[in-house]
């Protein structure tokens, strides 16, 4: 749309991609107003929109992922997680950390990690409830009394809550109970469950899968914004190669690249992407120089009897030295934590 074009003008423009039976997408930005039209574009001439009154032209988005691309949203998206006070703005300048136990173990446990993170600066709480392992002898997770645990956490502490879900059909329990979804590796292809995240209410946090493309990360996304769900962000958390020193291989590249293609803030978890308690402060550091808008971190009281993940969980200690080095670095780029 041309720089200073009413409500009036952008809503006709949306009027008329419907009556083409096809989806606006309004993005508004600091600067100018994208119209994004979503569909099968035979239907749409660009000659006609181009002469509806306040639309400075017509580009086409060549990219598969129409609502995640830039392209078609200029300005960065903020997707804030939690309400009030205590709400948290994922994209922004402040690089925001996620910290908390792989897995809800007890009541006693969790509210140990979810106390020391919110000493040591975290801004959002993270346990899983559902375990998907890769072992069905290992630790599957409390269930729906870990989803109570979390809200009991948050609770107590103020700190809004993600946590994963599994199967579409679990969309409106978790929800219920968290402040955020999360899908995990294993499940960023489950379109069934892209599809149910689309229709929630709260943000999704998007993991890359092990093997996955950027471009097929972002294929995942544009079934949960696709949805009408705008509050997606993109976590890089390592991928399978060749390389066996680590669990995986942490491809920070990923994030500038994930900012140059997309709108969506991007997160890195460099505890799944290392497997290695020694490893993770290194390269938390490594991805907030590249620009990471936030970081998932493991955190465990006693990491030595971890139900999951021991061997990649800081210990609370472990915590805040972490977050001291975060503000360092994140003050040498221009930003907060």
């Amino acid at each position: 749309m041309k720089r200073g074009c009413t409500d009036l003008e952008v809503a006709g423009v949306a009027a008329r991609i419907e009556a083409l039976g096809l989806r606006p997408s309004v993005s508004r930005g600091e600067e100018r107003t994208v119209v994004g039209v979503i569909g099968d574009d035979r239907l749409a001439d660009a000659g006609t929109l181009e002469a509806l009154p306040g639309v400075s032209g017509c580009v086409r988005v060549l990219a598969p992922y129409k609502l995640a691309s830039r392209d078609s949203h200029p300005s960065r998206t903020v997707v804030t997680i939690g309400e009030g006070e205590g709400a948290v703005r994922v994209g922004a300048d402040a690089v925001a950390v996620i910290a908390g136990p792989c897995a809800v173990e007890s009541w006693a446990q969790l509210e140990a990690v979810a106390r020391a993170a919110k000493a040591a600066g975290a801004r959002l709480l993270r346990g899983g409830a559902f375990k998907p392992r890769t072992s069905p002898y290992a630790f599957q997770g409390l269930g729906e009394e870990g989803l109570r645990l979390l809200a009991r956490a948050r609770g107590e502490t103020g700190l809004p809550v993600v946590t994963e879900v599994m199967t579409a059909e679990m969309v409106p329990l978790v929800e219920e109970h968290a402040d955020a979804l999360q899908v995990g590796a294993r499940n960023m292809q489950n379109f069934d469950l892209l599809r149910a995240c689309g229709k929630a209410r709260k943000p999704v946090l998007l993991k890359r899968g092990l093997s996955a493309t950027l471009e097929e990360l972002l294929m995942a996304a544009e079934y949960v914004l696709a949805g009408g769900n705008a509050r997606v962000i993109l976590c890089e958390r390592g991928i399978r190669t060749y390389e066996k020193a680590t669990r995986n291989t942490l491809d920070l590249s990923a994030v500038p690249a994930l900012k140059e293609l997309s709108h969506l803030p991007v997160m890195v978890d460099p505890s799944h992407g290392t497997g290695k308690r020694s490893l993770v402060t290194p390269m938390a550091l490594a991805a907030v120089a590249a620009g990471a808008d936030g970081l998932l971190v493991e955190v465990h009281p006693d990491p030595a009897h971890a139900l999951s993940d021991g061997p990649q969980s800081l210990t609370p200690d472990g915590l805040v030295d972490l977050m001291a080095r975060v503000r360092a670095v994140a003050a040498a780029v221009g930003r907060s934590a």
